[in-house]
């Protein structure tokens, strides 16, 4: 069975994703930039899991995601894109850039288990371009923070405009938990990428 044969709810049962102080254990060697993405890193931020969460992502500068597949050589990579996953070595890699991380799992149709979602991210001159608009570019430490275990996180004002395009349910939901924690000049910022990125969106005025 092909992972496109499998309805969305079917192929989200696959994923077990590690949670983060093992991503961060498995890419100690690494030396690029990398930080968890998504919900956990307004988790991270927080100081707290305070919801579910059905994946873990992480971010790597498009250039370096070679010392990621290194650090895990004992998983499968798969290209994740258009509802479908296509081999790493293909000619879609450059299409898409989000790569699943998975390993063997007998008791799920597909075979395997998804542990990972690592997204190739774009860079200019060694600092860190947003994906969606890329006049908006930052040297990374203006990007990534720790949390008192060492863990690398997408700054919660970043991870927020990501998810600001979707605003599902768990999307408001994280906005909402991290709106009292952010600083003046984090707000600013998610402010004035949210007019540029998303202009009109809710959040704008919540801010």
């Amino acid at each position: 069975m092909a992972a496109e044969d499998l309805a969305p709810d079917e192929l989200a049962r696959h994923w077990r994703s590690w949670p983060p102080a093992e991503v961060a254990r498995l890419l100690a060697g690494v030396t690029a930039p990398w930080y968890v993405g998504g919900g956990w890193a307004i988790d991270l931020f927080l100081g707290e899991q305070t919801r579910p969460h059905s994946d873990l992502e992480i971010g790597v500068p498009g250039g370096a995601f070679g010392e990621v597949r290194r650090a895990l050589a004992g998983y499968v990579f798969e290209v994740a894109g258009d509802g479908r996953l296509w081999p790493v070595d293909g000619p879609d890699f450059g299409r898409f850039h989000q790569v699943w991380v998975s390993e063997p799992a007998a008791d799920l149709p597909l075979g395997r288990t998804f542990r990972l979602d690592v997204m190739r991210e774009p860079a200019v001159a060694g600092q860190w371009a947003c994906r969606r608009d890329p006049e908006i570019v930052l040297p990374y430490d203006q990007v990534i923070r720790h949390d008192s275990a060492g863990i690398p996180y997408l700054v919660p004002e970043l991870a927020l405009l990501f998810k600001a395009k979707y605003r599902r349910p768990k999307d408001d939901a994280d906005f909402g938990a991290a709106l009292p924690l952010l600083g003046a000049d984090a707000r600013a910022r998610l402010r004035a990428t949210l007019a540029q990125v998303h202009p009109g969106h809710p959040w704008i005025e919540a801010l």
